[in-house]
């Protein structure tokens, strides 16, 4: 069985940024509108947002039904939490508070079919119910390892003296920084324009750079369809 491809890793390839929206709400229905336009992926916020295990996995099957890929940020790393997300047919995780290189392995392994992880086989629409003939299984755990996209959030001060080893961690596609629980971390809750804080996260997108790893800037473009959603009644409703 041939596994979908994902279209941000394509994008990657292609030498292009990838265009999507990040959904905080569970709605089948954005994902089928937004359908008629070409994103190549929906971010659903699994973190902060009401998500239901069936909600998530509906938002998948549409996402598919639109030629769009689903990727998600969890609400932690932890193996069963990330399976979970997958299970349903995420093809991308996004780690929360990735502090240190433990963190960033543990988010490898947890997302990875071994030999890169040790994420479980499950009969689940992620794994196409497990009606994956016996001679095709090791081709399709090659397939979904080279489909799925992870990314390390760091949001905590910690990072900034174990940053050299969360970018050793192979397996880690594009890192970014949660600058709000990145400031709050800091001293500065609330006031990530700080110039304590600008400085401090400058440093770390340089030293990413440095690395010749990738930020998140550097492989998509997104937008958050609350605030498109705002903006849109602003524009109406500016015209009174």
């Amino acid at each position: 069985m041939e596994v979908r491809e994902n279209r941000i890793l394509k994008a990657m390839r292609e030498g292009r940024k990838a265009y999507g929206y990040n959904l905080v709400f569970p709605s089948p229905w954005v994902v089928e509108v937004l359908g008629y336009e070409d994103f190549d992926f929906v971010w659903i916020d699994g973190e902060h947002g009401p998500w239901g295990l069936d909600q998530l996995e509906e938002i998948c099957r549409v996402a598919e039904q639109v030629g769009i890929t689903p990727v998600a940020r969890v609400p932690d790393i932890g193996s069963s939490t990330i399976l979970r997300y997958l299970d349903r047919g995420v093809q991308g995780i996004m780690g929360p508070h990735i502090a240190t290189k433990e963190d960033a392995e543990q988010l490898v392994r947890a997302c990875y079919f071994g030999p890169e992880g040790d994420r479980s086989f499950g009969g689940n629409r992620g794994t196409e119910y497990d009606f994956i003939p016996s001679d095709e299984k090791a081709q399709f755990y090659k397939d979904a390892n080279a489909n799925m996209l992870v990314g390390a959030l760091l949001e905590d001060k910690t990072v900034i003296d174990e940053l050299d080893g969360i970018l050793d961690v192979k397996g880690i596609d594009y890192l970014h920084i949660g600058h709000n629980d990145f400031a709050q971390s800091l001293g500065y809750p609330g006031d990530h324009e700080n110039p304590a804080v600008q400085d401090a996260m400058n440093s770390i997108f340089n030293r990413i750079k440095t690395a010749g790893r990738k930020s998140a800037s550097d492989i998509m473009v997104t937008d958050w369809v609350h605030g498109m959603l705002r903006r849109a009644g602003h524009e109406l409703l500016s015209g009174k």
